[in-house]
Formats: C-alpha cells, sequence, structure tokens
C-alpha cells in the first residue's frame, strides 16, 4: 500500500526524532520522502532550499546576532554588566537574583537569544549565587531560567527576525512590540523575587564605595547603547534591520577588543567556530522547512486548517487562545525554529481571516515558545542550566513554578488587551497590516 504524500512526510520526520536524528536532517528527510512518494523530481529539493536560503536577506541578521552574542560572551560584556547592575539594585532584599534579571535585560538588547543570555551572564550570577547560603541551588537556577526568557522578547530578537521571515511581518515593528511585554515580564520577576527574598531573609549585597562607581558605571553603560544604537537606526532609516544586526556584531566586536581588551586571537577564533556551528544548526533547520512547508502548500494544508477554524466559527480570543495551548504543549517537545518555520505558516491563513494583526500574533508565538523553554519536560533553557551547573532539573522546577504562573498570566494579558504589544509600534507609526 502506497502512503499518502503526508502521511509518510510525517512518519519519517516522527522516526527521524525518535531516532534522535538532528532535527533538520529529519526534516530535509521527510521532504524527499514526500516528494518519492508524490512522484516528483527530487531536485525539487534543492530548488526550495536554494530559493528560501538565497532570496531571504533577512536571513543574514541570523548568524550576526549569533556572532555578536558570542562576542559578548566571550568578551568579559556579562561580568561588566553584572558590577553595573549591582550598583543600581544590589542593595535590595535578595539582591544577586535581581542583579540576574537586571543583568538579563540589558543582555536581551545585544543578544536576541535566550540561550546565550543563560549561558552568558547567566552561569555567572549563578556562581555569585552559589557562594551565599541564602540562596538554595533550585532557586539560583530557577531565576537565571526565568530571566533567560526576556532575550528574545526584548530587542534584538532571533526568533522575531525568523518570524518575519515566514508571515511578511516588519521587523523593526516586531522589535518595538516586545519592548513593553519584556519590562512587564521584568518587573513581575522582580516582584516575585522580592517576596521571595524577604520572606526567606535572603541577603543585600555589599555596598559598593562610591569612588568605585564612575569606573563600573562607564564600562557598564557602553553595552546600553546597543539597543539604542539599533532601534534608533532602523526607525531614522540609517539602516534595514539585517544591517542593524551587522551593527550589533560590529559593537560586540569593539566593545571585547579595543574597549575591554578581553579577547585574543585565540578566543576569537574560538568565537567564529562556535558562531558558525550556530549558524549551520540554524540554517539546516531553515533548509528544511522550506521543503515542508513546500509540501504543506502544495496540499493546502494551511487553507485546510484556515477551513476548519472558520468551521468551528472561533473569535479572535478563542483562537488565540487555542494557539497558546498549542504552541504551549509544542513548545515542550521542539525546537523554537521548527515551530516557527512550520507551524506559525500553516496559521497565517486563518490569522488573515480572524484580521490578527501581524506584530501582535508574533510577539504572542514567541512568547509561548519562551515559556516552551522553561515548562518541562523538555525544556530547554532547562536542560542548558542543569549542562552548565549539574543543578537536578527537578530542583530548579521546584522553585520555578512562580515564575511560570506569572508569564503564563503575562500571556494570557496579552492575549485579551493587544495594545500592550501594540501601543509602543503604533505610536512609532506603524498601522498594523494582517497577514
Amino acid at each position: 500500500m502506497i502512503l499518502p504524500p503526508l502521511a509518510a512526510l510525517a512518519a519519517v520526520l516522527v522516526l527521524g526524532m525518535l531516532l534522535r536524528m538532528p532535527i533538520g536532517f529529519s526534516m530535509l528527510m521527510s521532504g524527499v520522502a514526500y516528494l518519492i512518494t508524490k512522484g516528483q523530481d527530487l531536485g525539487l529539493v534543492a530548488e526550495q532550499v536554494s530559493n528560501g536560503l538565497y532570496n531571504s536577506y533577512v536571513l543574514l541578521a541570523v548568524p550576526l546576532f549569533v556572532f555578536a552574542a558570542n562576542l559578548m560572551n566571550a568578551g568579559t560584556v556579562s561580568e561588566r554588566i553584572f558590577d553595573f547592575c549591582r550598583i543600581l539594585v544590589g542593595r535590595m532584599r535578595g539582591g544577586l537574583a535581581q542583579v540576574d534579571i537586571l543583568v538579563s535585560v540589558i543582555f536581551s538588547g545585544m543578544s536576541g537569544s535566550a540561550i546565550a543570555d543563560a549561558a552568558g551572564p547567566g552561569l555567572v550570577t549563578i556562581r555569585q549565587m552559589l557562594k551565599k547560603p541564602e540562596y538554595s541551588r533550585g532557586f539560583a537556577a530557577a531565576v537565571v531560567v526565568a530571566s533567560a526568557t526576556l532575550g528574545p522578547i526584548i530587542p534584538p530578537s532571533i526568533p522575531m527576525v525568523i518570524y518575519a521571515l515566514v508571515s511578511g511581518a516588519s521587523v523593526g515593528a516586531l522589535f518595538l512590540g516586545g519592548v513593553v511585554p519584556g519590562l512587564l515580564m521584568t518587573l513581575l520577576m522582580m516582584g516575585a523575587v522580592h517576596i521571595i527574598a524577604t520572606q526567606r531573609n535572603m541577603p543585600r549585597e555589599d555596598p559598593i564605595p562610591m569612588h568605585a562607581w564612575p569606573g563600573i558605571l562607564f564600562r557598564g553603560a557602553l553595552p546600553l547603547s546597543m539597543p539604542i544604537v539599533l532601534l534608533g537606526g532602523i526607525y531614522s532609516g540609517a539602516f534595514t534591520p539585517t544591517e542593524a544586526a551587522a551593527m550589533a556584531a560590529l559593537h560586540a566586536l569593539i566593545l571585547s577588543t579595543v574597549v575591554y581588551r578581553a579577547l585574543t586571537w585565540r578566543s576569537f577564533w574560538g568565537v567564529v567556530m562556535e558562531s558558525t556551528r550556530a549558524s549551520a544548526v540554524i540554517t539546516i533547520i531553515l533548509a528544511g522547512s522550506f521543503i515542508l512547508n513546500y509540501a504543506f502548500t502544495a496540499e493546502q494544508v494551511p487553507q485546510h486548517m484556515a477551513a476548519w477554524v472558520d468551521s468551528m466559527h472561533l473569535s479572535r480570543i478563542q483562537f488565540l487562545l487555542m494557539v497558546n495551548v498549542m504552541f504551549l504543549v509544542l513548545g515542550c517537545f521542539l525546537d523554537v525554529s521548527v515551530l516557527l518555520l512550520v507551524f506559525v505558516p500553516m496559521l497565517l491563513p486563518a490569522v488573515n481571516a480572524l484580521g490578527i494583526d501581524l506584530v501582535h500574533f508574533g510577539v504572542l508565538v514567541v512568547l509561548n515558545m519562551m515559556i516552551g523553554l522553561i515548562h518541562p519536560p523538555f525544556g530547554m533553557l532547562l536542560f542548558v542550566t542543569k549542562a552548565l551547573t549539574g543543578i537536578p532539573i527537578g530542583e530548579i522546577m521546584r522553585e520555578g513554578w512562580l515564575f511560570l504562573g506569572l508569564l503564563l498570566g503575562l500571556l494570557l494579558a496579552l492575549t485579551f488587551f493587544p495594545q500592550l504589544v501594540l501601543w509602543l509600534p503604533q505610536t512609532m507609526g506603524y498601522a498594523g497590516v494582517a497577514a
């Protein structure tokens, strides 16, 4: 019996994942299985991949932002930001945990990656917290894992760049749309830490002598200029979002080499190799997604999805709630890139039919995926933090449920009140165009 083409695609994709094949290769193999079952020319794989990769200028932003984040981690920028934030919030109860959240806010404006946030400044603050008995291992890791989700929400954001690729939404508007939600996430996390720290009588940080303030503030404030330069340049028309990614990489390189003098030729080569590996992984997933999207388009899956949603007579809110549940479940098992590149295009016709704003939908989708990164059983940030620190996932989650609950509450608020996302982009001139 010959399998229907989409069934063959799904079977090979699931089999590859069960065999722990890299997801990008599983996607490519499933695309090949679809074409064989369909009786089509296998050359379509190369055609779809080439057209997708080489006809998208915005894709250049992804490896450039990856390179910028790795430069920041290797160039002691994390430590400089840490000292800067100690002056601002270190004297609060549970000061080190508050410092970690503020560090994540600043680092988010440079990296656009949750994993880079956890592996860079997150690791610095965990080590500092574990030196003091008042901070449990689980609490220290839970704060770092939760605050790392700020990376792709506060601009710039690698997932938002990928979402813009598949949806046609404005990258600049998406970046602005993440600002208010990111600040709300920050306030909620800092409020939760304050309550827990007060209950457990966690320590305040020792005061830093006043004479040391100018140097620490100057060195720490330099990275703060990056998000200002990026968003200012995009909205002034000085450069495109892709060129902004190149500026971010240049900014990080100058800070790490000229200003901080913390990068040797050997460590720079290590940054280049690590950035190349990470970019290659993303590129392979992108290549696989293009052939899958060709298959879904040929089989009219998005149109069937839109018709199915229309048959249920869902309102905008009901549809968004359904999407939230879907991505929260899928986010526990699948990579962020796969969700963005495979599942989002299937939903866009329904988004179009319901008149949902692309920027609002994009920010909701990315926040969903960030929650998936910290949600058991397979949250990627949980595994990254465990690998870096040795702290068991069970300990992290015992302390992390409050942060997870707060993020879910914010997700609901953004779902019901789109202006929390759209106010800043509209203030800056974004008109709002549906998919």
